[in-house]
């Protein structure tokens, strides 16, 4: 019997980070922002579906799409984002599904899917258990602002462009409480596997 994981969080919550720990136990991981990148490049339905919506300007010299460009379009016009997330979402699922296929015939009993838009984006149908990776507002905050440089303004509209994480962990199946060392957040993360994996072992 197989386990399909949707791990999510936010943005500096430090999904990452448990993403490499699963790597590192073997476990498979499909990453949904990787997908959303290849689903846009040259030669994808969908970058001809994004160049005619959006026009030639949001194309680079080589033709690739200036994915800052069209994130200035999109990110403050919500009927466009919605444009572009109607374009390049279902592309970005069938490729997951797909993947995973893939790796329960190659016999993987876990599957995780990384998908940071999880609750958003309503894909929970997509997983059997969701691990929601946690960090209070102010460490979610300060660790954005280091990572990526922004001021505390910009850093707050990122945040607030995803739903809170104290919303988050309510509807998770797990929460990985990422405030601490790395050492504590792997104990979590390998305990809900343990108890996971002896429930569908049982179930077998």
């Amino acid at each position: 019997m197989s386990l399909i994981i949707g791990l999510t969080g936010g943005i500096a919550s430090g999904k990452s980070t448990v993403t490499r720990m699963l790597q590192e136990q073997n476990i498979p991981v499909i990453d949904a922002d990787v997908e959303a990148h290849l689903v846009v490049e040259k030669g994808e339905k969908a970058y001809y579906d994004i160049v005619s919506y959006f026009g030639k300007d949001i194309l680079m010299e080589d033709d690739s799409i200036d994915r800052n460009k069209l994130g200035s379009i999109i990110f403050p016009d919500k009927e466009k984002r919605t444009v572009l997330n109607n374009i390049v979402h279902p592309a970005v699922r069938g490729r997951m599904i797909q993947k995973k296929e893939q790796y329960l015939a190659l016999g993987h009993n876990i599957v995780v899917l990384d998908i940071p838009l999880l609750f958003e984006s309503k894909l929970t149908y997509m997983v059997d258990k969701v691990v929601v990776v946690y960090v209070d507002e102010q460490t979610q905050l300060d660790r954005l602002m280091v990572r990526n440089g922004f001021t505390k303004e910009e850093a707050k509209f990122r945040i607030a462009s995803q739903l809170p994480l104290i919303e988050k962990r309510k509807w998770a199946d797990a929460v990985i409480d990422n405030n601490g060392t790395p050492e504590e957040t792997e104990k979590q993360l390998k305990d809900i596997l343990n108890k996971w994996l002896i429930t569908i072992n049982t179930r077998t």
